[in-house]
């Protein structure tokens, strides 16, 4: 009906002007014909660039809105506005989803996700390092998070291919910590819940502070296994926490995170406290000192100090907890 409207206008409108037509000669119907068939061109094009509009617009109005964030390994990473499935790959994400109160959203972890109760029940995607991206992708997640940059070499182009959106933390030290509470409880949609919870933490913080303000600082070695030997390096939150319970760790110049310890600077340290995070989901493992710290002075003083292993090995907000604990045995005049 359109097109036939056209034609009609394209005869310059009406009845007498048809009659005129019909008597001209063959060179002018010819050309009115041509004058005819260029304006349905025109028109034709414009219904269809009208269409392609009107489905452009279609298309953006269905879309999901994103947004750009930068996380804390310096990625570019493009989010929905609003998520409601993620994927956690480490115990202390996992922790935090639920204690800024975006647990309800977290549709699958790891195996080793076993706190609060409910991380229990979560589907689980595998281990922390060789987790399954089969699982994951399965799951249908709009952010998987991740604890270090270490763990997104294997699994991240795949991601990426199905648009699953990876977001890492890697935190180092207590501030960083909570800072990572905060930034996931804004992408998560929980910034109250996020800002109430290191609220409460800091001024826990802030308690152990107080308490040891006049201690003598101990020469500490944290081990994070003893066979082989790791400890705990420059750029370890642990370094900072150690700090913050009263003592010096005597790896603090040590390049990188945990790095592995020769048994001879083990030796020579000489520390005066040795830490080492045993229990919790780790059971008795790392539960003895090193055989190459036996004569140092703090195993001759009695002065090796087990502590929970979740709430050291765990950068979430029971990282508080190790902080206290960790404080209170090296300094217990102070907490009387």
């Amino acid at each position: 009906m359109f097109f036939q409207s056209t034609l009609e206008c394209a005869d310059n409108g009406g009845a007498l002007e048809s009659q005129a037509y019909s008597r001209a000669d063959p060179k002018r119907r010819r050309a009115t014909l041509a004058a005819a068939l260029q304006i349905l061109s025109i028109t034709t094009l414009i219904v269809i660039a009208m269409t392609a509009c009107a489905n452009r617009h279609v298309k953006t109005s269905t879309s999901v809105a994103t947004r750009e964030v930068v996380d804390e390994a310096g990625r570019r990473v493009q989010l929905p506005l609003r998520i409601d499935r993620i994927v956690s790959l480490a115990p202390n994400l996992t922790e935090i989803v639920y204690a800024v109160g975006a647990g309800d959203s977290l549709v699958g972890d790891t195996e080793y996700c076993d706190y609060p109760e409910a991380a229990k029940r979560v589907a689980k995607i595998g281990d922390t390092m060789h987790p399954s991206i089969e699982r994951i992708i399965g799951l249908k997640p709009q952010l998987v998070l991740v604890s270090t940059a270490s763990q997104l070499e294997a699994f991240t182009r795949q991601l990426d291919e199905q648009k699953i959106a990876v977001y890492v933390t890697n935190p180092r030290s207590l501030d960083e910590v909570f800072h990572s509470i905060e930034t996931l409880g804004d992408l998560l949609g929980h910034h109250d819940g996020a800002t109430s919870i290191v609220a409460a933490l800091r001024l826990r913080a802030a308690a152990v502070e107080v308490a040891i303000r006049s201690v003598k600082p101990l020469k500490v070695f944290f081990q994070v296994s003893g066979e082989p030997l790791y400890t705990i390096g420059r750029d370890a939150y642990l370094t900072d926490l150690v700090h913050r319970a009263g003592g010096v760790s005597v790896t603090a110049d040590v390049p990188g995170a945990f790095p592995r310890f020769s048994d001879e600077a083990a030796l020579a340290a000489r520390p005066e406290a040795i830490i080492l995070p045993s229990g919790g989901s780790m059971g008795s493992t790392n539960s003895t000192a090193a055989a190459a710290l036996k004569n140092s002075p703090a195993v001759l003083n009695n002065r090796v100090y087990e502590i929970n292993a979740d709430h050291l090995a765990r950068p979430g907000p029971r990282l508080i907890d190790g902080l206290e604990e960790m404080a209170r045995a090296l300094h217990p005049e102070a907490f009387k």
